[in-house]
């Protein structure tokens, strides 16, 4: 039985994120400010995060992902 994409778990949405090029050793451009990526995205208390660190700062931080790119995953079941 396959789950519907309106009720895809938080690990399956990670791993779509993480398939979109949210994974280890990728540079990201979100918020207006590039990150390299330290980790996969994984679930935290609000949503979706990935561990990163500021190309401009060189601060090490777990990064919020924009709640648009979750919700569009766990109800289409892709980034539109």
């Amino acid at each position: 039985m396959n789950a519907s994409p309106s009720t895809l778990p938080i690990d399956e949405v990670c791993a779509q994120i993480k398939r979109r090029g949210y994974s280890v050793s990728q540079m990201v451009r979100i918020y207006g400010e590039e990150f390299d990526i330290l980790s996969d995205p994984f679930p935290n208390e609000v949503g979706v995060a990935i561990q990163v660190r500021s190309r401009r700062t060189a601060q090490v931080r777990a990064l919020q992902l924009p709640s648009t790119l979750i919700q569009g995953l766990r109800h289409t079941g892709r980034v539109a």
